[in-house]
């Protein structure tokens, strides 16, 4: 879609060869099957600037081989933990077919999403708000850490919007050996400390990556591609944070290629909402399967996330903004204790304590917003205490979803 010098060619064809030659994030050996220490030094090997046509791009303190040794061990050994149950007894392996997820709201208004600023009432009455300069540089600042954890991608600190699952034990659907998402976090790692000059490049690559997330998300029409989409969804998201924040670009064709990109996002973000954004089992107050509720919430901060990045980028444009009205009705971020749960037990757990301490259904994403003129004393104290109660319970994606909603919203 944009040429590239002659010169850079070269160099191109060897950092995309990366996202195919990259361990995945997600694949892990069988909990009972040993690895020897020299099998881990030859694969963490293939990673090295050397060896992958990194060399000159990247710096050397981004790619030290003895700390990524130590992370690929960490998760070789989380994955096979989390994976045991009592007494040392390996647990039953993640099944993410057949989620009977649900999608409660019109996912088509999520695609045409970029279009309100330009052509007001394109999509019938909207809701105008505004975001204060403290509330813009505050999701800026946000948005940027995701893009700074993500490109580091440590198993003990990753963007809240991934599921710990899909980092350390993301089962991939059948005849797909590069999911989007682990292909993703495999090739920004080279934007942690490039080198003065190869930004550009680095750049394309991504830029190239997304343009192929973009071609195939289409594609993937079985019912069980939930996954798969979620997956290119959460990539694409990633790929235009880190393109933002980590490799400046030239602000003659920034704007456009910006632009694309947001277009291109929330398409996806349509597609991958339209497979469900409930499980059916919420929606009836009763407990779904864990895989079930992971996909759910997981694609839920996800486009919680866009929402916020939307926003901020038609803030700073000067543009108007529009409250989501579309999203009403969709679960707040979930509690700390169910989100970080590391085992299906540990979970049903928690989950059984949610549903007792929430008869009446869990906290609304509308419920965080402005409380409406016509609500009498009697709804507004009660909106307020359940606001309070699912404070409570909040991790730290659910607490900047507050600070930007109150702050903007009041409440």
């Amino acid at each position: 879609m944009w040429p590239i010098a002659p010169e850079e060619t070269e160099t191109i064809g060897s950092l995309v060869s990366v996202s195919e030659s990259l361990p995945l994030h997600g694949s892990t050996p069988e909990p009972n099957v040993a690895i020897s220490p020299a099998t881990q030094t030859s694969n963490l090997e293939s990673i090295q600037p050397r060896a992958c046509g990194l060399n000159g791009l990247v710096s050397p303190a981004s790619t030290n081989l003895e700390d990524t040794s130590r992370s690929a061990h960490y998760q070789r050994h989380e994955v096979t933990s989390r994976t045991r149950g009592g007494g040392g007894s390996a647990a039953p392996p993640l099944d993410f077919s057949h989620l009977d997820l649900v999608c409660p709201i019109n996912a088509n208004d999520i695609q045409n999403r970029w279009l309100k600023p330009y052509i007001p009432g394109v999509l019938g009455p909207q809701t105008t708000k505004t975001l204060s300069p403290s509330i813009t540089a505050f999701t800026y600042r946000i948005l940027k850490s995701y893009a700074a954890i993500a490109v580091r991608c440590h198993p003990n600190n990753i963007p809240p919007f991934l599921h710990s699952v899909q980092v350390l034990q993301w089962t991939l659907p059948p005849n797909t050996p590069h999911a989007p998402l682990s292909t993703c976090l495999s090739l920004i790692r080279s934007c942690e400390k490039p080198l003065p000059g190869s930004e550009a490049v680095l750049a394309e690559v991504l830029q190239r990556e997304m343009n192929k997330l973009y071609e195939q998300y289409g594609t993937y029409n079985n019912h069980n591609d939930s996954t798969l989409l979620l997956a290119t969804f959460q990539a694409y998201l990633v790929y235009t944070l880190v393109l933002y924040y980590r490799l400046p670009q030239d602000p003659s064709s920034h704007f456009l290629r910006q632009q694309e990109a947001i277009m291109h996002l929330q398409e996806i973000a349509c597609a991958c909402c339209a497979r469900g954004l409930v499980c059916a089992a919420e929606q009836d107050g009763a407990r779904p399967r864990w895989e079930a509720w992971i996909v759910a919430e997981t694609k839920r901060r996800t486009l919680y996330t866009m929402y916020l990045w939307d926003n901020m980028l038609t803030a700073q444009e000067g543009l108007p903004t529009f409250l989501g009205t579309e999203l009403r009705g969709l679960p707040a971020p979930a509690s700390k204790a169910l989100w970080q749960a590391s085992a299906r037990e540990e979970w049903e757990k928690a989950y059984n304590l949610h549903l007792a301490e929430w008869p009446e259904g869990g906290l609304c994403i509308d419920e965080l917003w402005a409380i409406p003129a016509d609500m009498d004393e009697a709804s507004v104290v009660e909106r307020r205490r359940r606001v309070d109660q699912w404070l409570e319970g909040v991790d730290e994606f659910g607490t900047m979803m507050y600070a930007v909603t109150s702050c903007t919203h009041g409440g």
